[in-house]
């Protein structure tokens, strides 16, 4: 009977969050050998270390950046990945690009693959907005930001990237030239950026 009890009380849990983290359980009280039992009757389906969903949900686009978000709570996702979530960018990254306070290690994840790039404090800190997704919060850099990032680590990513998104960005008016260059300050590319600003004026 408690067996149903739990089996009831995780799928509620479930309900309510869309994707379970095995540590949500010790806030209700109930043994993390439930999810295992649940998994192995076909009634939950896991998806990463630790995180459990129903088996017939389709997963959404947004659901490797849910997983991680309720994985690593200090992951901003950035860059590629904070360009293909504003549209601007017709790619398709491999990897999930996250940020994380200088001197962070990894976080261990084995699904989805990451690429972590770590931002100094005011870099780290400025230009989130905060989407609900699979009713998951996530923490993704504003596309002002995201452009002088993408100038920022164009060495990683490439200049055509960073000039694909800064094109589209003001064509598309997702952003003004005020933003722009704040951020490009806060990231010390306004020098490297100015060239190209004036050129999409």
């Amino acid at each position: 009977m408690r067996h149903n009890t739990h089996t009831q009380s995780v799928m509620n849990l479930l309900g309510q969050k869309g994707i379970l983290r095995s540590s949500d359980l010790n806030d209700i009280g109930i043994p993390r050998v439930v999810l295992t039992r649940m998994t192995a009757k076909g009634l939950l389906e896991k998806v990463g270390h630790g995180i459990y969903r129903l088996p017939d949900s389709q997963g959404s686009e947004h659901e490797s950046l849910a997983i991680i978000a309720t994985k690593v709570s200090q992951a901003i996702f950035c860059l590629l990945t904070a360009l293909q979530f504003h549209e601007l960018t017709t790619q398709l990254p491999r990897q999930v690009w996250i940020a994380m306070p200088r001197g962070s290690h990894a976080p261990k994840i084995d699904y989805p693959p990451i690429k972590m790039v770590q931002f100094a404090s005011e870099a780290y800190a400025e230009g989130i907005e905060v989407f609900e997704r699979d009713q998951v919060n996530l923490r993704v850099y504003c596309v002002a930001k995201t452009v002088a990032d993408c100038f920022k680590h164009r060495n990683k990513i490439g200049i055509d990237v960073a000039l694909e998104a800064l094109k589209d960005a003001r064509s598309r008016k997702k952003v003004n030239t005020d933003d722009l260059w704040h951020y490009a300050k806060i990231c010390r590319v306004a020098n490297i950026m100015r060239p190209y600003l004036e050129a999409v004026e």
